[in-house]
């Protein structure tokens, strides 16, 4: 299963987002501006960003009121270039840098594939072994290059990091928010440091995670 940063659907309506929706997810922040025309590079955080940041949608700029509004998208060198209404020299885009990106989900809305789940949905979720064991809550779902992690917390205990996949992860009940996990052999004995993914050099990111993750044999949770 793959956990889905923002693979639903993004309007192309240039209305501002409503703030009644839901909950907001991180689709992606903004980078260097490029050129003396107001365009910046974005670095998406979602998997469907020629949806998220087609011409006309509304995205809320962090956790303010103020929205942007997708003038154009395009890949250059390997990297998204946006423009936004209004955003018209070197100097407002510079003021946009480090902004991350925000739209709103319905809190009812769900992928399409019955195998992706919105990260928000997954964080917050008991966590169960098989027997009916409390180990604890899911704190965030960590997003590495080989596969996704949730990142269980545990009262009193070292927090660890389940692998997202249908072998550790067999059950997911959004509707009771409970997950069931069949851990590897000592993973709950053992609390694997935090800061690095186990067989892995690479830090998990900082700042708010993408709405993505998928599960499956490549990975369990599905970024919007």
């Amino acid at each position: 299963m793959r956990s889905m940063a923002a693979a639903a659907c993004a309007s192309t309506s240039s209305t501002s987002p409503s703030a009644d929706l839901g909950v907001r997810v991180v689709i992606g922040r903004v980078g260097k501006p490029h050129g003396i025309g107001g365009q910046v590079y974005v670095e998406p955080r979602t998997d469907e960003p020629e949806q998220r940041f087609a011409p006309g949608s509304a995205l809320w700029a962090g956790e303010s009121a103020r929205t942007l509004i997708v003038e154009r998208a395009h890949w250059h060198s390997g990297r998204l270039l946006i423009s936004f209404r209004d955003i018209g020299d070197r100097t407002a885009a510079e003021s946009l840098r480090g902004t991350w990106l925000q739209i709103e989900r319905a809190d009812d809305d769900r992928p399409d594939d019955p195998d992706e789940f919105y990260d928000s949905a997954l964080e917050g979720c008991s966590v169960v072994l098989r027997d009916g064991t409390l180990v604890g809550t899911v704190g965030e779902v960590v997003h590495l290059p080989a596969q996704d992690l949730l990142a269980v917390r545990r009262p009193g205990q070292p927090e660890v990091l389940v692998p997202f996949v249908e072998q550790f992860v067999p059950e997911i009940r959004l509707a009771e928010r409970r997950i069931v996990i069949d851990p590897p052999g000592g993973l709950l004995d053992l609390g694997p440091d935090r800061g690095t993914d186990p067989g892995t050099d690479r830090e998990p990111d900082a700042g708010p995670d993408r709405d993505s993750a998928g599960r499956a044999a490549d990975d369990r949770a599905s970024s919007g």
